[in-house]
């Protein structure tokens, strides 16, 4: 098995956490975003070979891993649409990241604006969720977790608004598999 992506990618930072709680033998094969816009039809990381199998979306790759170790993942529709908030979390924030980085700041755009408007209202609904301050974490969580961790690590949100949230992460970090795939930070 081989898994391809970033160090700071929150996508596979939670690809990686799985394997390390797997047990999955997996090879990790750093990239940048030229090769994945190469090598991957979504143009970005993560994406995984095992033998045949390609994959190209880090849920796809989650629930491999978990299905080959003999463990669920998403196992309600509640769980799932958790997830989903998340991921879209993770894509808006990603998505003005980029964005800020070209020089697009998106001044008086009504759509980076209610971007920004829904990054809030999903982190009020997460706040109300209930997490846990140790493991087991679910991928939910640990989905959570690592865009907490590139958030803070891009300066492209304060959780200083959500309480439940902030315990939740600073429980996370003692977590092996969370602070063995910490990101560097240059």
């Amino acid at each position: 098995m081989k898994l391809y992506g970033s160090l700071t990618s929150p996508f596979v930072r939670h690809c990686r956490m799985v394997a390390m709680e797997t047990n999955a033998d997996i090879e990790f094969i750093e990239i940048d975003a030229s090769t994945s816009a190469v090598k991957s039809p979504t143009k970005r990381m993560p994406f995984f070979e095992d033998g045949e199998l390609f994959l190209s979306d880090s849920s796809a790759i989650v629930r491999y891993l978990r299905e080959c170790a003999g463990q669920s993942f998403c196992s309600s529709v509640i769980e799932l649409d958790q997830l989903c908030l998340v991921n879209t979390l993770l894509e808006v924030t990603t998505n003005l990241f980029f964005l800020q980085r070209d020089g697009i700041t998106g001044e008086g755009s009504p759509y980076i604006e209610r971007q920004k408007a829904r990054l809030e209202s999903i982190l009020e609904i997460i706040n109300g969720f209930e997490l846990p301050t140790q493991a087991p974490y679910s991928d939910v969580q640990l989905r959570l977790a690592s865009y907490m961790g590139w958030s803070l690590l891009r300066n492209m949100q304060s959780f200083d608004k959500y309480p439940n949230i902030k315990i939740f992460y600073q429980g996370i970090q003692s977590y092996p598999p969370f602070a063995q795939t910490q990101p560097p930070t240059t």
